[in-house]
């Protein structure tokens, strides 16, 4: 039976994640016996800070089992606001606040309400995988803007300029960024809320996911300028900031229209996240960021520990990242290498390459829209890293 045919255009169309394929593929080769170290998942492998697991306990104790209200608990809407308005100088009402199941469900719901067949969306490049294919699924157009290392992975507000168009319905970027570890400064911020206010039919999606791991400078949100807060749909949760992937609740601050809208799209998708996962998260927002900081310290020493061991092998161009807890090394030097057997032709072969001789499992900048790069989280041990990088070195050696 030919059972392609009874799948739809969209899911034919739609490709697979490669993060999570990567992850795939690392585990069965280590269910074959192979020592696999996987640095392909953007999962912190710090557990739950107690804290947040105590009070998940004291909510299941207090009866949150129920359904919740579609666009979240009060008492979690009301922490997000409060967070909002004391970390990023944004001011959203409680109405203007939808919690969702994990950051990408949000991403998902803006994409629906907003976008027709034939809008076009800027996407700043690299970006995170899932953004063109969620855009895709509406029938909109992507446009990937890209910037290399020697940018610092970060797109110009010229190159904005000269992209967006009338037809241009929505910005979409990370910051920091997934993949990169770049973090938009302010100025830069600014300068792209110039260009955007000039298209009030173009809204922002500016994703802060990784908002708490910044090394450098304090985070800034681009809802927080003025002339582009009527434009801005700030998404956030709590996967990497608080160790809680697993919990799966993201949220999003936005124009009340977009959240009405997003809110009813949620209720024939999903209805309200988990009660007692939302009383702890609200306790979270409201308590001491000591577990948050401690975690982003080890994940600066990582970072270091990560871009040094990279930058020992010829050929590798590493720059230093000012967020997340990524790297994303240029490797097209390696391009036409071969060890004999095997030859590099693209980012795809050098992870496949990785991952069978060395057994570290990461992944293609392919995915991410930069064909000359790879990503490598060091959301693992230190212990972990040296190891991995040091069979990378040594399978690399073996190409010229």
């Amino acid at each position: 039976m030919n059972t392609d045919r009874l799948l739809s255009n969209t899911i034919k169309a739609l490709s697979e994640s490669a993060t999570i394929k990567m992850a795939q593929m690392a585990r069965d080769l280590k269910a074959e016996g192979h020592d696999v170290i996987s640095l392909s998942l953007g999962e912190p492998d710090f557990d739950t800070p107690i804290h947040i697991k105590e009070a998940a306990k004291e909510a299941l104790d207090n009866g949150y089992t129920k359904y919740t209200p579609v666009p979240g608990l009060v008492e979690f809407r009301e922490a997000i606001r409060d967070k909002f308005k004391r970390d990023n100088n944004l001011d959203y009402g409680l109405d203007q606040i939808v919690v969702s199941n994990g950051a990408k469900q949000s991403i998902a719901n803006v994409c629906m309400v907003l976008l027709n067949p034939g809008d076009e969306v800027l996407i700043l490049g690299p970006y995170w995988v899932s953004y063109a294919e969620i855009v895709k699924m509406t029938g909109a157009k992507p446009i990937v803007l890209s910037a290399g290392i020697d940018q610092e992975y970060k797109v110009s507000a010229d190159q904005l300029k000269n992209a967006i168009t009338d037809k241009t319905r929505l910005v979409m970027f990370s910051s920091p960024c997934n993949p990169t570890g770049s973090v938009y400064n302010s100025d830069e911020l600014q300068a792209m809320a110039n260009i955007i206010d000039k298209h009030p039919d173009t809204m922002i999606m500016s994703d802060e996911i990784y908002e708490y791991i910044n090394f450098k400078d304090k985070h800034v949100s681009i809802g927080s300028i003025d002339s582009v807060k009527d434009q801005t749909i700030t998404i956030n949760g709590m996967s990497k900031g608080f160790a809680m992937t697993g919990w799966r609740l993201g949220y999003m601050g936005a124009p009340r229209w977009v959240a009405q809208a997003c809110t009813k799209l949620q209720g024939q998708f999903t209805s309200g996240a988990t009660a007692f996962g939302q009383m702890a998260a609200a306790h979270a927002l409201n308590s001491s960021l000591q577990h948050t900081y401690e975690m982003v310290d080890a994940y600066k020493q990582r970072r270091e520990l990560v871009t040094s061991m990279l930058r020992e092998i010829p050929g590798m161009k590493v720059n230093n990242p000012d967020g997340a807890f990524y790297v994303f090394p240029d490797i097209s030097s390696f391009f036409g290498k071969s060890d004999g057997s095997n030859t590099i032709n693209n980012a795809d072969d050098f992870c496949e390459i990785l991952l069978q001789k060395a057994h570290v499992a990461v992944v293609t900048g392919k995915a991410f829209g930069a064909d000359n790069c790879f990503r490598l989280s060091y959301a693992a041990s230190e212990d972990q890293l040296r190891a991995a990088i040091t069979r990378i070195q040594k399978c690399l050696r073996e190409f010229s």
